[in-house]
């Protein structure tokens, strides 16, 4: 296991590139690349070492290719050798963060995810609801939010905790290794595994800001999605032009207007892919329908997973029936 090195020569050893190369490696071991590499793994491993050790580097091109789910994905994909310093990296950065997020960041952190941010909400609607009746939920989300962050101010944000000289070169030289169309100092890849961290690096001053400057006990964020739960509209109203003021001058994002929405969670709130009200989830119409068209009986093991996250009971029994009906054909 990783754990937070002192500097550079420990962090950047034989036994942590080994490590990330076994972590790297799970559930890849039939990829022709991953096959190509460990035919030579042993090698390819020692040079990797050696150039750190010379501090001779350099961060390789990515490859491009685009993926289909509910919206087109740029991904841009790093050399195998690449993303064993990512997870390096990546390791690194986890454990000495960790501690200075919020426990209400759910993206990309061990013991959260997508769905403990939705019975988080949930629950604090059954706190703040109490004896009222009227909850407001104000939901805002940051317009091109990877391809938008400031390489800059990410790195600025990292020195702040990382003081290896070292270590922070090849931090810059991960974050300088893509560009997007935004900008040539702006934007962080998807497909790579440092990009989660560092989106959570980047907007963690906006959680602080949130709970500490704004007292808003109630509020859950997810990447770049985040809700806050009131009683009183007037604030929310007040605290949504506070928001998008803060992200545009600390953190050169746009939250836009029309982007957010404040509304009572009686009319369902659209949350990380499902309707959340005050006594259920739904699954969203958009993503029901989806299910419809793809499920299959090779894949319905996954798809009855998301379902047990929602108030699903008849769903599950019209899939289940039109499974059989599959069968019999």
């Amino acid at each position: 296991m990783i754990v937070v090195h002192k500097n550079y020569n420990n962090l950047f050893d034989l036994d942590n590139i080994f490590y990330a190369w076994t972590k790297f490696r799970r559930g890849k071991t039939k990829k022709i690349e991953v096959m190509n590499f460990e035919l030579h793994v042993e090698d390819e491993l020692f040079s990797l070492l050696g150039d750190l050790q010379r501090s001779e580097y350099e961060h390789s091109a990515y490859t491009y290719f685009q993926i289909f789910d509910n919206k087109k994905r740029d991904i841009h994909k790093a050399k195998i050798r690449d993303r064993i310093i990512h997870q390096i990296v990546y390791d690194f950065l986890g454990l000495l963060f960790n501690r200075f997020f919020i426990a209400d960041s759910y993206a990309s952190r061990l013991k959260k995810g997508q769905y403990k941010a939705i019975n988080t909400l949930r629950y604090f609607v059954k706190l703040a609801s109490g004896e009222r009746k009227n909850i407001w939920v104000l939901k805002c989300d940051v317009k091109k939010y990877f391809d938008n962050i400031d390489h800059g101010i990410l790195f600025d944000l990292i020195k702040e905790k990382v003081v290896d000289a070292e270590i922070l070169e090849i931090i810059k030289r991960i974050i300088n290794s893509y560009h997007s169309s935004c900008g040539s100092n702006q934007g962080i890849p998807l497909g790579n595994i440092t990009s989660q961290i560092f989106a959570n690096i980047y907007l963690n001053s906006l959680d602080q800001y949130v709970k500490h400057d704004l007292g808003q006990r109630f509020f859950v964020r997810y990447n770049d999605d985040f809700v806050i739960v009131s009683t009183n509209k007037k604030r929310l109203q007040e605290i949504r032009e506070k928001l998008i003021l803060f992200a545009k001058e600390k953190l050169l994002l746009e939250i836009p207007l029309a982007k957010t929405s404040l509304r009572k969670i009686d009319w369902g709130l659209d949350f990380l892919g499902f309707t959340i009200l005050p006594k259920a989830v739904l699954l969203r119409d958009k993503t029901k329908n989806k299910l419809y068209n793809k499920i299959s009986l090779k894949n319905q093991t996954s798809y009855f997973a998301i379902l047990k996250q929602c108030h699903s009971h008849h769903l599950k029994l019209k899939i289940r029936s039109m499974e059989k009906l599959a069968e019999n054909w």
